[in-house]
């Protein structure tokens, strides 16, 4: 399959980013937004072509980037999608939701990849993000050169649904980490220990972590907790992961917990705070602040 067209819906923190780098590989690239004028600010920056929903799906290759499964279901059976076409769906979403649309757009001669990513802004901006993705095997050969243009680690891990699953519990054991990590962290701090020169050695050991490396040093101690993840969407993930736990009836009580702490924290948190904050309802617990 030669790719004459690209699309990318949904330009948020990650879609921005990621779209950006289309026009280095192909000729036309569409973009849209549900805001208009983000998709034109868009274009005018990186060469691309804000676009009609409607002339958007009529790409070879149509990259979505939502929030939810629902916003991308929405999208989808709002419009008429080109037959050949292949939807490669990076929205961190609901395997379920997967396996239905996939089933839905092969009735339309469409192929669906569920494809999240992983590597926060910082990735989508160097278009080194992992990509794992779900779905049947020739599509995923064919849009492996439009992904190739966003992500470094490009991986097909099963049949659809599957990108999704692993999306959902790597996110869930970025938050069993980040959990560990504060409670490591206002633990040592109540017993004087000095928690830079304790993460330096822990970040040098067995302990070591994204989160204790990078997450923790990077956003709490430095006390910016900058936007990147938004804490709702790390406690959507984490709740995805819970079900597949619940829907194989398994034993994961490690899990189930987390799940719990990260509802809470994000329960307490102001608007529009990164996942990141979830150590503030730890320092509120102890009276402890992380730095």
């Amino acid at each position: 399959m030669t790719i004459s067209s690209v699309a990318f819906l949904g330009l948020g923190a990650m879609g921005y980013r990621m779209a950006a780098h289309l026009p280095k590989h192909f000729e036309q690239v569409f973009v849209w937004n549900r805001t208009e004028e983000k998709a034109k600010q868009h274009a005018q920056t990186y060469a691309t072509q804000a676009v009609s929903l409607e002339q958007a799906v009529q790409a070879d290759i149509i990259f979505s980037c939502l929030p939810t499964s629902q916003d991308v279901e929405n999208l989808i059976n709002s419009v008429k999608i080109k037959s050949g076409a292949i939807w490669v769906d990076c929205t961190s979403g609901v395997p379920a939701s997967a396996q239905q649309l996939a089933a839905q757009l092969k009735q339309q001669g469409v192929d669906y990849l569920d494809a999240p990513v992983s590597g926060q802004t910082v990735g989508a901006e160097n278009a080194t993000l992992t990509v794992m993705v779900g779905g049947d095997t020739a599509a995923f050969e064919r849009a492996l050169p439009a992904m190739q243009a966003v992500g470094k680690l490009i991986k097909h891990v099963g049949e659809s649904g599957a990108g999704f699953a692993v999306k959902a519990v790597n996110n869930m054991l970025m938050a069993v980490h980040l959990c560990a990590a504060c409670e490591g962290a206002t633990t040592l701090k109540a017993h004087g220990v000095n928690l830079t020169e304790a993460f330096e050695c822990i970040n040098a050991s067995s302990g070591q972590s994204t989160v204790t490396s990078n997450i923790v040093p990077n956003r709490i101690f430095n006390r910016s907790f900058p936007l990147t993840f938004a804490l709702p969407l790390l406690a959507k993930d984490t709740g995805i992961a819970v079900d597949l736990v619940r829907e194989a009836k398994l034993a994961a009580p490690v899990i189930g917990l987390s799940q719990s702490l990260i509802q809470a924290a994000n329960a307490l948190a102001e608007e529009n705070s990164d996942f990141s904050t979830v150590a503030k309802m730890y320092e509120s617990w102890s009276k402890i602040t992380i730095e």
